[in-house]
C-alpha cells in the first residue's frame, strides 16, 4: 500500500516532534516529501528515547528489588536476635534448674556423711560392747551370745548402707555440679550469641534505612529523566511508573497464588492416595485462602482486632509494643490477648502451635515464611480472603495486605 504525500508529512512530523527534530521546514511545505533520512533518523530517535524510557524503568525495578532484599535481610537478622535472646531465655531456666538440682544433691550428700560421722562416733565410743571379742565372751548362754552377735552384725550392715548410700549421693551430685556448669557455659556461650545478633540486627536495621534513603533519592532522578524522555510532568510520571509498580506486583502475586494452589492440589492429590479410605477427609477447596472474613473463635477475634489496631504502627526490630512491633512481637501480643502464650521468635512460635495445611487456613491463623521451619524468619496473621496483617519490614509500618504480595508463604499454624 503507498502512503500519500499528506501522510508521508504527517508521519515525519509525528516522529521528529517525539524525537525532539526541527519540523519548520516540513510543516512550511519546503520540503513535501520527507528524505529517507529524515524518516530514519526520526525513527532512531524515537527508538532511542523508547530504550531510554525501558532503560530507566528497568533501573527503578532494580532499586526496588535492591530495597526488598536490604529490608529482608533487616527483617531476618532481627529474628535472628529473638531467636538468641529465646535461647538464651532457655538456658538461663535449664542454668537455675541444674543449679537447683546440683545444691539439692549436695545437700543430701552433706546430710549423708553428717549420719555417717555420727555412727562412726557412736561406734568407737561403744567399740567395746560391738567387739567380736564382747559380743561373745561373758555370754551366760547360746541365745545371749547369738544375740549379741546379731547386734554386731546389724551394726556393720547399718554402716555398709550408710557409706554405700553416701557414694551413691556423691556421684548424684557430682554428676548435679556438672551438669550445671555445662549449663552455666552454655548460657555464657548464647549471652554472646545474643549481644553478636543485637549488633547485627541494628547493623541491618541501619543498613536498610540507609538503602531506602539511597534509593529514594535514586528514585527522584530516575524518575524526573522519565518524565523528560516522555515529554510529560514529574507527578504524571510518578503517577504512571507508581501504576506501572503496582500491576507488576499484582502479576507476581497472582503467579505465587497460583503456584500456592497447585500446591495445595498436589498434597490433597497425594493425601487422597495415601489414605484412600478417608479419601473425603481432604479439602476440595481450589483456594489456599479461603473466603472467610470471621473469626471462628472468641480467640481468634480478640487477637485479631488487636492486631489490627497497630496498624499504622511503626516496625521495629525486637519491638513487642505498645507503640512499635515487629513481626513476632505483633502475633505473640495479639494472641496473647486471646489467653495463649506465644514466644518472641517466629520459628518457636510455629514449633509451638498446631500446624496446618494452607487449604485449612482460617483467620486467626499464623503464616510463617522461610526455607525450613528451623529458618522462619518472617510471620503474619491471616484474616481471611486471602489478607494477612503484619509489622513488615523496617521502614514500614504495620499493614493489611495480600498473602501473595511479597512471595508465598511457606509454613501455616494454628494457636
Amino acid at each position: 500500500m503507498r502512503t500519500s504525500t499528506r501522510g508521508a508529512v504527517a508521519t515525519i512530523v509525528a516522529l521528529a516532534a517525539v524525537a525532539g527534530i526541527a519540523v519548520s521546514a516540513v510543516a512550511a511545505g519546503h520540503t513535501p516529501y520527507p528524505t529517507k533520512s529524515q524518516v530514519d533518523a526520526a525513527k532512531a530517535e524515537v527508538s532511542h528515547k523508547a530504550g531510554s524510557v525501558a532503560a530507566i524503568q528497568a533501573r527503578l525495578a532494580a532499586a526496588n528489588a535492591r530495597l526488598q532484599k536490604a529490608a529482608d535481610n533487616a527483617d531476618a537478622a532481627s529474628e535472628a536476635y529473638n531467636g538468641a535472646v529465646w535461647r538464651l531465655g532457655q538456658a538461663k531456666a535449664a542454668t537455675t534448674a541444674a543449679q537447683v538440682a546440683a545444691a539439692a544433691a549436695q545437700a543430701k550428700v552433706d546430710g549423708q556423711r553428717s549420719t555417717i560421722a555420727g555412727l562412726v562416733t557412736e561406734t568407737y565410743q561403744s567399740g567395746d560392747e560391738l567387739s567380736g571379742v564382747t559380743a561373745l565372751i561373758g555370754a551366760d548362754d547360746p541365745q545371749t551370745v547369738m544375740d549379741r552377735w546379731g547386734a554386731l552384725q546389724s551394726a556393720s550392715d547399718s554402716m555398709q548402707a550408710k557409706f554405700d548410700a553416701y557414694t551413691h549421693l556423691a556421684d548424684a551430685a557430682r554428676t548435679a555440679h556438672a551438669k550445671a556448669a555445662k549449663a552455666q557455659a552454655a548460657q555464657v556461650a548464647l549471652t554472646a550469641e545474643a549481644a553478636q545478633r543485637k549488633n547485627a540486627a541494628a547493623s541491618a536495621a541501619a543498613g536498610a534505612q540507609n538503602e531506602a534513603h539511597a534509593i529514594a533519592v535514586q528514585r527522584t532522578k530516575l524518575i524526573a529523566q522519565l518524565a523528560a524522555d516522555q515529554k510529560i510532568s514529574v507527578s504524571l510520571a510518578a503517577a504512571r511508573q507508581h501504576a506501572l509498580e503496582r500491576i507488576a506486583a499484582e502479576k507476581a502475586a497472582a503467579l505465587a497464588r497460583a503456584k500456592a494452589i497447585a500446591a495445595a492440589k498436589a498434597a490433597a492429590a497425594k493425601a487422597a492416595r495415601d489414605k484412600a479410605a478417608q479419601a473425603k477427609g481432604g479439602s476440595s477447596n481450589d483456594d489456599p485462602a479461603p473466603p472467610v472474613g470471621v473469626a471462628t473463635t472468641a480467640s481468634a477475634a480478640r487477637a485479631i482486632a488487636f492486631a489490627e489496631a497497630q496498624v499504622g504502627e511503626p516496625y521495629v526490630w525486637a519491638a513487642a509494643g505498645p507503640g512499635s512491633w515487629d513481626c513476632s512481637g505483633l502475633t505473640m501480643m495479639a494472641w496473647r490477648q486471646g489467653g495463649v502464650s506465644l514466644p518472641h521468635y517466629s520459628a518457636a512460635q510455629y514449633a509451638e502451635i498446631e500446624h496446618i495445611g494452607v487449604q485449612d487456613l482460617r483467620p486467626g491463623d499464623l503464616v510463617f515464611w522461610g526455607g525450613s521451619p528451623s529458618t522462619i524468619h518472617h510471620v503474619a496473621m491471616y484474616l481471611g480472603n486471602g489478607m494477612i496483617i503484619q509489622a513488615p519490614h523496617t521502614g514500614a509500618d504495620v499493614d493489611i495486605v495480600g498473602m501473595y504480595s511479597w512471595e508465598a508463604p511457606t509454613f501455616f499454624g494454628r494457636p
